[in-house]
């Protein structure tokens, strides 16, 4: 018991992912008796949702600092943060709409049920997002017009500065209070991945297998797109510096990253590399790698891009323009929201498919195989928080090109 106790929750996760496959193939139909567990995990994600998209959402904002000293680095280094996430939202639903996952399987997992989401109109949809009572919004878990109102109430509380201490600081208590319980939830996480895998073996074939690869293959190829060309891409012709040079300068940082598929974990390197590898000063990386951390999660908004298409695919929705809007929007928004949390993509794939109105039978696939996917996820991660930190000291003429171009730098 002890050593089941020490050990880390994706081990765990593992473990009884594989014990679900057991006991679902063992079972076949019967294991549905241990269902009620998974329910109840799903339960409690969809708890979660409504408190921890308003709270951490408000408080990442918040984080920016105020409106005035952003305007320079800062609002320079918002911008990237936003427009990447966007990119990379973007890329994970073309490669997904190119690759088709989970097309082979239409109606499998609903089991027959009716998913509708609301045809898209795109002047009619953007109106809809606007909530007439927040509360209202909150009450039918409406999360795009939660979403919206929390970016409003957090812009509102960054402009009015000082005044607001007392409220961002309760928001901000907030969000620790959901992350915590978040936290409670996730370590509940193994048993209820278990009941949900084992019923989904007994139930399902082999095509629902086969679709989950081409999934993995999706993603994976979305951060290779990145990786590969929108990084590179800004570099070069936005901060003006050599990309391959780029790369080798931050491949201890990139390599920490896989390994412990945590940004917050990789910080200490990160800056390492920032400063002694790519020849940015502590005033700039101090500043744009923490709130990097925090806020900018591209491999996320790749997964929220391919998820979204994967899930309307599975679930027989038609995608339509004003959807693939919808898709990368929230790529944006939500991978925003993820920063802190604990099991960010479990949590945020249960936030996905709410908004987008889909049942949640999807959770406990996404769980099984997040482990895996999150490696490129944060890898990715950590890689942009560092070229924006670069293309940023670059434009502003901070940047030390000797150091950047230094061979001995690269080993570091």
């Amino acid at each position: 018991m002890k050593w089941w106790i020490n050990q880390k929750l994706y081990v765990k996760i593992f473990i009884c992912i594989v014990i679900g496959i057991i006991l679902g193939f063992a079972l076949g139909p019967n294991v549905t008796v241990i269902k009620p567990i998974g329910d109840v995990f799903i339960r409690l994600l969809k708890m979660l949702i409504v408190p921890l998209t308003f709270f951490t959402l408000i408080s990442g904002i918040n984080k920016m600092d105020d409106l005035k000293s952003l305007r320079s680095v800062g609002g320079k280094t918002i911008l990237y943060y936003c427009l990447t996430s966007l990119f990379a939202g973007t890329v994970g639903v073309i490669v997904a709409l190119i690759l088709k996952p989970g097309k082979e399987v239409i109606g499998l997992l609903d089991q027959g049920a009716e998913v509708t989401v609301a045809e898209y109109n795109f002047i009619d949809n953007m109106v809809q997002w606007i909530p007439t009572n927040p509360i209202e919004a909150m009450a039918n878990a409406n999360m795009l017009q939660v979403i919206v109102f929390s970016i409003i109430v957090g812009i509102a509380l960054l402009k009015l500065g000082d005044k607001t201490k007392l409220i961002v600081s309760f928001i901000d208590k907030g969000a620790d209070v959901m992350i915590e319980i978040t936290d409670f939830v996730m370590k509940l996480a193994p048993y209820g991945i278990l009941a949900l895998i084992a019923n989904m073996v007994g139930t399902l074939g082999s095509k629902m297998l086969a679709e989950v690869g081409r999934f993995i293959l999706t993603d994976i190829v979305g951060i290779i797109c990145v990786l590969v060309f929108v990084y590179p891409l800004i570099l070069k012709f936005v901060g003006k510096v050599n990309p391959l040079r780029f790369y080798r300068n931050i491949s201890p940082a990139m390599l920490v990253a896989a390994s412990t598929t945590s940004s917050a974990a990789t910080l200490p390197i990160s800056m390492q590399v920032a400063g002694k590898n790519n020849g940015v000063p502590e005033k700039i990386y101090g500043f744009t790698l923490p709130l990097g951390a925090t806020v900018n999660m591209d491999g996320m908004a790749v997964a929220i891009g391919c998820i979204s298409v994967f899930s309307a695919n599975l679930y027989g929705v038609p995608i339509t323009g004003g959807l693939i809007f919808q898709f990368m929007f929230l790529g944006l928004v939500l991978s925003i929201g993820a920063a802190g949390v604990k099991g960010a993509g479990i949590v945020m794939s249960t936030v996905l498919l709410q908004t987008l109105n889909m049942p949640l039978t999807l959770v406990p696939i996404l769980a099984a195989i997040w482990p895996i996917i999150d490696i490129g996820h944060t890898t990715t991660n950590v890689t942009g928080d560092l070229t924006g930190t670069t293309i940023i000291a670059s434009n502003t003429n901070s940047i030390d090109m000797d150091v950047f171009n230094s061979t001995s730098s690269q080993n570091s």
